[in-house]
Protein backbone atom coordinates (compact mmCIF):
# COMPACT_ATOMS: atom_id res chain seq x y z
CA UNK A 1 0.00 0.00 0.00
CA UNK A 2 1.22 3.40 -0.85
CA UNK A 3 2.02 5.61 2.26
CA UNK A 4 0.10 8.44 2.92
CA UNK A 5 1.50 11.58 1.58
CA UNK A 6 1.50 15.12 3.47
CA UNK A 7 1.17 17.92 1.98
CA UNK A 8 2.47 21.85 3.13
CA UNK A 9 1.15 25.30 2.49
CA UNK A 10 2.56 28.76 3.71
CA UNK A 11 -0.02 28.46 7.12
CA UNK A 12 -0.91 24.39 6.81
CA UNK A 13 -0.03 21.04 7.17
CA UNK A 14 -2.43 18.49 5.13
CA UNK A 15 -1.23 15.22 7.09
CA UNK A 16 -2.53 11.40 6.96
CA UNK A 17 -5.48 11.33 10.40
CA UNK A 18 -4.16 11.14 14.39
CA UNK A 19 -6.32 9.11 16.80
CA UNK A 20 -6.18 12.66 18.49
CA UNK A 21 -8.16 14.75 15.73
CA UNK A 22 -11.26 12.37 16.05
CA UNK A 23 -12.89 14.29 18.95
CA UNK A 24 -12.19 17.80 17.70
CA UNK A 25 -13.54 16.04 13.79
CA UNK A 26 -16.41 14.99 16.17
CA UNK A 27 -17.21 18.44 17.79
CA UNK A 28 -16.92 20.29 14.49
CA UNK A 29 -19.27 17.33 12.40
CA UNK A 30 -21.83 17.97 15.33
CA UNK A 31 -21.84 22.18 14.99
CA UNK A 32 -25.25 22.68 13.68
CA UNK A 33 -23.86 26.30 11.76
CA UNK A 34 -20.88 23.94 9.74
CA UNK A 35 -23.28 20.81 9.43
CA UNK A 36 -26.13 23.16 7.80
CA UNK A 37 -25.59 22.11 4.15
CA UNK A 38 -25.51 18.53 5.01
CA UNK A 39 -28.27 16.52 5.87
CA UNK A 40 -27.77 16.23 9.50
CA UNK A 41 -24.80 16.59 12.01
CA UNK A 42 -23.05 13.62 12.78
CA UNK A 43 -23.07 12.03 16.57
CA UNK A 44 -20.05 10.97 17.75
CA UNK A 45 -19.85 7.35 16.47
CA UNK A 46 -20.91 8.62 13.41
CA UNK A 47 -18.18 11.08 12.97
CA UNK A 48 -15.48 8.50 13.57
CA UNK A 49 -16.97 5.77 10.85
CA UNK A 50 -16.31 8.56 8.62
CA UNK A 51 -12.70 9.60 9.59
CA UNK A 52 -12.17 5.71 9.74
CA UNK A 53 -13.33 5.30 6.02
CA UNK A 54 -11.29 8.39 5.04
CA UNK A 55 -8.53 6.90 6.62
CA UNK A 56 -8.95 3.50 5.29
CA UNK A 57 -8.93 5.31 1.48
CA UNK A 58 -5.87 7.43 2.09
CA UNK A 59 -4.23 4.14 3.48
CA UNK A 60 -5.16 2.57 0.35
CA UNK A 61 -4.30 5.45 -2.10
CA UNK A 62 -2.03 7.58 -0.12
CA UNK A 63 -3.87 10.46 -0.78
CA UNK A 64 -7.39 11.87 0.28
CA UNK A 65 -9.09 14.06 2.36
CA UNK A 66 -6.39 15.70 4.50
CA UNK A 67 -6.62 16.78 8.34
CA UNK A 68 -5.69 19.83 8.29
CA UNK A 69 -3.76 21.27 10.91
CA UNK A 70 -2.86 25.26 10.74
CA UNK A 71 0.86 25.90 12.25
CA UNK A 72 0.82 29.63 12.91
CA UNK A 73 -1.45 31.89 15.09
CA UNK A 74 -4.13 31.50 17.05
CA UNK A 75 -5.98 28.87 15.50
CA UNK A 76 -3.25 26.55 15.47
CA UNK A 77 -3.84 22.76 15.36
CA UNK A 78 -6.55 20.44 13.99
CA UNK A 79 -8.99 21.98 11.71
CA UNK A 80 -11.06 19.79 9.71
CA UNK A 81 -10.32 18.50 6.62
CA UNK A 82 -8.87 19.61 3.01
CA UNK A 83 -8.81 17.13 -0.17
CA UNK A 84 -9.83 14.92 -2.73
CA UNK A 85 -12.63 11.56 -2.18
CA UNK A 86 -13.61 9.50 -5.39
CA UNK A 87 -17.74 10.43 -4.84
CA UNK A 88 -19.45 7.10 -4.05
CA UNK A 89 -23.10 7.71 -6.31
CA UNK A 90 -23.23 7.61 -10.00
CA UNK A 91 -24.55 10.76 -11.70
CA UNK A 92 -23.45 12.26 -15.26
CA UNK A 93 -19.93 13.92 -14.23
CA UNK A 94 -18.86 10.20 -12.84
CA UNK A 95 -16.00 8.66 -12.73
CA UNK A 96 -14.06 12.32 -10.99
CA UNK A 97 -12.10 12.84 -8.40
CA UNK A 98 -14.08 15.59 -6.21
CA UNK A 99 -12.31 18.26 -3.86
CA UNK A 100 -13.55 19.07 -0.83
CA UNK A 101 -13.17 20.86 2.20
CA UNK A 102 -14.90 20.77 6.12
CA UNK A 103 -13.30 23.40 8.98
CA UNK A 104 -14.39 24.16 12.25
CA UNK A 105 -16.48 27.60 12.35
CA UNK A 106 -13.91 28.83 14.46
CA UNK A 107 -11.60 28.55 11.20
CA UNK A 108 -13.77 29.96 9.06
CA UNK A 109 -12.77 33.12 6.99
CA UNK A 110 -9.16 33.06 6.78
CA UNK A 111 -8.78 31.62 3.75
CA UNK A 112 -7.56 28.07 4.82
CA UNK A 113 -10.49 26.14 2.72
CA UNK A 114 -8.68 28.41 -0.23
CA UNK A 115 -5.55 27.59 0.85
CA UNK A 116 -5.48 23.76 1.46
CA UNK A 117 -7.45 23.15 -1.79
CA UNK A 118 -4.87 24.98 -4.11
CA UNK A 119 -2.60 22.86 -2.40
CA UNK A 120 -4.50 19.80 -2.82
CA UNK A 121 -5.34 20.56 -6.22
CA UNK A 122 -1.43 21.40 -7.32
CA UNK A 123 -1.22 17.29 -6.39
CA UNK A 124 -3.69 15.89 -8.19
CA UNK A 125 -2.94 17.66 -11.40
CA UNK A 126 1.16 17.41 -10.73
CA UNK A 127 1.52 14.31 -8.79
CA UNK A 128 -1.52 12.12 -9.81
CA UNK A 129 -1.78 13.69 -13.50
CA UNK A 130 -5.54 14.03 -13.13
CA UNK A 131 -7.03 15.79 -15.92
CA UNK A 132 -9.83 17.64 -13.54
CA UNK A 133 -11.57 18.33 -10.20
CA UNK A 134 -15.03 18.74 -9.52
CA UNK A 135 -16.75 20.90 -6.32
CA UNK A 136 -19.99 19.73 -5.85
CA UNK A 137 -22.30 21.89 -3.35
CA UNK A 138 -26.17 22.25 -2.03
CA UNK A 139 -27.55 25.29 -3.83
CA UNK A 140 -27.94 26.75 -0.82
CA UNK A 141 -24.05 26.79 0.38
CA UNK A 142 -22.49 30.02 -1.04
CA UNK A 143 -20.05 29.38 1.19
CA UNK A 144 -18.38 26.52 -0.18
CA UNK A 145 -19.09 28.13 -3.86
CA UNK A 146 -16.76 30.94 -2.96
CA UNK A 147 -14.13 28.82 -1.85
CA UNK A 148 -14.52 27.00 -5.36
CA UNK A 149 -14.85 29.69 -7.72
CA UNK A 150 -11.19 31.45 -5.81
CA UNK A 151 -10.26 28.10 -6.71
CA UNK A 152 -11.00 28.80 -10.84
CA UNK A 153 -13.54 26.37 -10.79
CA UNK A 154 -16.33 27.17 -13.02
CA UNK A 155 -19.57 26.46 -13.14
CA UNK A 156 -22.13 25.68 -15.92
CA UNK A 157 -26.33 25.33 -14.55
CA UNK A 158 -26.51 22.92 -17.04
CA UNK A 159 -23.87 20.47 -14.82
CA UNK A 160 -26.09 20.78 -11.84
CA UNK A 161 -27.97 18.02 -10.61
CA UNK A 162 -30.10 16.41 -7.68
CA UNK A 163 -27.84 14.41 -5.67
CA UNK A 164 -28.96 10.89 -5.58
CA UNK A 165 -28.30 9.99 -2.34
CA UNK A 166 -30.46 12.17 -0.68
CA UNK A 167 -34.38 11.91 -1.09
CA UNK A 168 -36.49 14.00 -3.13
CA UNK A 169 -37.88 15.76 -0.14
CA UNK A 170 -34.72 17.10 1.33
CA UNK A 171 -33.76 21.04 0.58
CA UNK A 172 -30.17 19.92 -0.41
CA UNK A 173 -31.49 18.11 -3.14
CA UNK A 174 -30.11 19.76 -5.90
CA UNK A 175 -26.40 20.84 -6.19
CA UNK A 176 -24.37 22.86 -7.97
CA UNK A 177 -21.11 21.27 -9.73
CA UNK A 178 -18.11 23.16 -9.88
CA UNK A 179 -15.05 22.45 -12.59
CA UNK A 180 -11.26 22.86 -12.53
CA UNK A 181 -9.07 21.57 -15.35
CA UNK A 182 -5.57 20.91 -15.53
CA UNK A 183 -3.65 24.27 -16.60
CA UNK A 184 -2.62 23.77 -20.31
CA UNK A 185 1.16 24.41 -19.76
CA UNK A 186 0.69 20.87 -17.13
CA UNK A 187 -1.37 19.17 -19.75
CA UNK A 188 0.72 19.50 -22.68
CA UNK A 189 4.28 18.66 -20.26
CA UNK A 190 2.63 15.91 -18.70
CA UNK A 191 1.66 14.02 -21.73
Amino acid sequence: MPEARTLTTERLVLRPWRDEDLAPFAALNADLEVMEHFPAPLTRSESDAFAAGIRQRMAAEGWGLWAVEVTEGDARGFIGFVGLARPRFEAHFTPAVEIGWRLARSAWGRGYATEGARRAAAFAFEELDLDELVALTAVSNVRSQAVARRLGMTRDPRDDFDHPSLPSSSNLKRHQLFRLRKPPAERSSSR
